[in-house]
């Protein structure tokens, strides 16, 4: 006979940026008995297994981070342009500390599954270990690039040296004079590549995908920057969530044909040198994402950059895309200028795949064998839904997450759910593109706001329509089609999985515009949404006793 299930007001599914935040506002403002469960050892999410050499935000650290405590975003001291990974770590463990939330974080606890009874409007979790609990609202944090994707390559579990994935980086491996395969040159892998050229005896860097990458213009941040950012701290979040991606800058408002050439190249230049990925897509004009001229005029003058810095026109012909600057923007410190080292080689698969692994090393098709000492995957994620397919999640009479979403993951506002009662997720799929952590605040607060009225007005359920999640699902598959990021082969739609078809994993009218429709949903008495207010015949108020 199991024990009694534990029983909570909410729980919460992750102790990252979103669940750290949502433990927050659900126990301490809402005053729910609140429980945050996470698989790892430690809080941190992303940045907790995301320890590769070179990892950090690419986002301004000014912006990156809660702007909910006033007093610790006066108090905090960044030190450079972009936050390592050790300092986002650190700042969030002083997070924790300061709201006290730790006591309420379980950690090395997997949810594994999850059942709503309709009878009692209780969730019950349970986890890995075999411990149930159940409360009246679960809210997943489980972060949109958790669920890593290793790829499937003869051999691979052959191979003598060490291998890893940048998302699960182990504490003990040192690549410190090592031979390194590195297979991918996303975000994460040009931030690795960057790092470990600098310790490794040899790199070699498998390229699928050539990349559009912009200097990050990184460096220490002054004590008069720093006094200049706290000053105005009300402005710069007031811009943030007044903006398209949320990142701390005037975004263009003039098309990039609108100017002459000569001015084009002036800008183009002058964001070059000030360095920043998002900056530079959207910081320059206002239509390089939608705009195929426009887009070209940026593409062009990134690729003329790459023959100015890298010396072998070779290794500088594959570097250099063909396609549109319309993935995910990509900053580094010197990415081009580390294929001018000695101990870089570049292979590109595209023109010469790999063949398969072996205990020494890669095989590729041309015969060569690259010996290895140690094979980073830095492949990323099953973005947005991989985590969910690791959970068994159901609903109302029993239907699975797995059977709702069929092959096209769907949402309400990448929050809630047609059948499944009470659950909200923070970055679901249509969730709004932007820096991750106000989108996450938007949605974070949205849903604390939410469960706030139903306590106040005895609702028992809260529910997305299905027409509500049909309608916003369609409305961002049609503004994505409308940009050029549909055109581009990338993990923003899914196609970094083999085999899967393309879908629509965001919004991307903004977080500005995201925000603004919140607010008119809660306006309208939570347009989109049933809301049942027949009393559950279990239910009990838990009241906290802040032990």
């Amino acid at each position: 006979m199991t024990d009694r299930p534990t029983p909570l007001d909410a729980i919460v599914i992750g102790a990252g940026i979103a669940g750290i935040y949502m433990l927050h506002k659900l126990r301490d403002e809402v005053g729910l008995t609140v429980r945050a469960f996470d698989k790892a050892g430690g809080i941190g999410g992303t940045w907790y297994w995301n320890r590769y050499p070179g990892a950090a935000a690419d986002v301004d650290s000014v912006v990156y981070r809660y702007s909910f405590d006033k007093e610790m975003l006066q108090e905090w001291q960044w030190k450079t342009r972009y936050a390592t990974q050790p300092e986002i770590l650190d700042y969030l463990e002083a997070v924790v500390d300061r709201h006290d939330l730790r006591r309420d974080i379980q950690l090395n606890t997997a949810i594994e599954s999850l059942a709503f009874d309709e009878a009692s409007n209780l969730w019950t979790a349970r986890t890995g270990g075999g411990a149930e609990f159940t409360a009246r609202y679960v809210v997943s944090a489980l972060g949109p690039l958790s669920s890593a994707n290793y790829p499937d390559i003869e051999g691979r579990d052959s191979f003598a040296g060490r291998i890893t994935h940048t998302g699960a980086w182990p504490a003990d491996l040192d690549i410190t004079g090592k031979r390194v395969g590195v297979v991918g040159t996303g975000s994460t892998g040009t931030q690795f590549i960057c790092a470990a050229a600098k310790t490794a005896a040899q790199l070699t860097v498998f390229q699928r995908s050539a990349q559009y990458v912009v200097p990050s213009g990184d460096g220490p941040l002054s004590d008069a920057r720093l006094a200049e950012v706290r000053e105005n701290y009300d402005q710069i979040w007031e811009q943030v969530f007044d903006s398209r991606v949320g990142c701390g800058f005037e975004e263009s408002q003039t098309p990039a044909m609108s100017v002459t050439e000569a001015e084009r190249e002036r800008v183009f230049e002058q964001a070059w040198a000030a360095g920043n990925g998002f900056h530079f897509m959207f910081g320059t004009f206002a239509d390089l994402a939608f705009d195929p001229a426009a887009n070209e005029a940026a593409a062009s003058f990134i690729r003329s950059k790459i023959r100015q810095i890298v010396r072998d026109p070779e290794t500088a012909r594959k570097l250099s895309p063909t396609d549109y600057y319309a993935k995910r923007p990509i900053c580094n410190s010197g990415y081009y200028e580390t294929y001018n080292r000695d101990n870089v080689t570049l292979v590109s698969t595209k023109e010469n795949p790999i063949a398969r692994i072996t205990p020494a090393g890669v095989v590729t098709e041309d015969g060569t064998e690259h010996e290895l000492d140690v094979l980073v995957f830095a492949t990323g994620f099953d973005a947005m839904e991989g985590s969910y397919h690791q959970l068994d999640i159901r609903g109302r009479g029993g239907v699975t997450l797995e059977e709702h979403w069929g092959d096209t993951p769907s949402s309400y506002l990448g929050i809630a759910l047609h059948e499944f009662p009470n659950l909200f997720m923070v970055f679901g799929p249509g969730s709004v593109f932007c820096n991750l952590p106000p989108g996450l605040e938007t949605q974070i607060e949205w849903i604390a706001e939410t469960v706030g009225t139903a306590e106040q007005r005895g609702i028992a359920r809260i529910e997305a329509t299905a027409a509500a999640e049909e309608e916003w699902t369609g409305m961002c598959r049609a503004m994505a089609e409308h940009s050029l990021f549909a055109q581009t082969d990338s993990w923003i739609f899914g196609s970094n999985i083999p085999g899967r078809k393309p879908r629509t994993l965001f919004y991307f009218g903004g977080i500005g515009a995201y925000r603004q429709r919140l607010r008119e949903i809660t306006a309208a008495g939570y347009e989109g949404f049933h809301l049942d207010d027949r009393p559950s015949l279990t239910a009990v108020r838990h009241t906290s006793t802040g032990n």
